[in-house]
């Protein structure tokens, strides 16, 4: 199967999950497992919440962002993967200048 997330429209999330700003997103889901493209503007962020059932791992393509992961925060950049095993709590946040784009798979969600 092929996804062609060029060929979909961003979806406007405000808030998400308690962050700042708006998270933009473009979803695939089998009804099982969710597959996205999102992007961060400048200063906009997601929320801090727990993995429950479900991990996530982000892919960073464009952009500088941090990452709070259980209270430690780091930097993330083009190349870098996040990874936010099942029980564990996370968020993303553009600190940057540019939008902050990434890949996310959130299987058995």
């Amino acid at each position: 199967m092929l996804n062609d997330y060029e060929q979909m429209e961003w979806t406007a999330n405000p808030e998400f999950k308690g962050g700042k700003g708006i998270f933009y997103n473009k979803v695939f889901t089998d009804g099982v497992n969710k597959m996205m493209k999102g992007k961060l503007l400048p200063g906009s962020s997601i929320g801090y919440h727990k993995h429950e059932g479900n991990c996530e791992m982000i892919f960073i393509l464009e952009g500088k962002g941090r990452v709070i992961f259980d209270d430690k925060e780091a930097t993330v950049l083009p190349g870098t993967c996040h990874y936010c095993p099942e029980g564990h709590s996370h968020s993303l946040i553009n600190n940057g200048k540019e939008d902050l784009v990434f890949y996310a798979v959130v299987p058995k969600q």
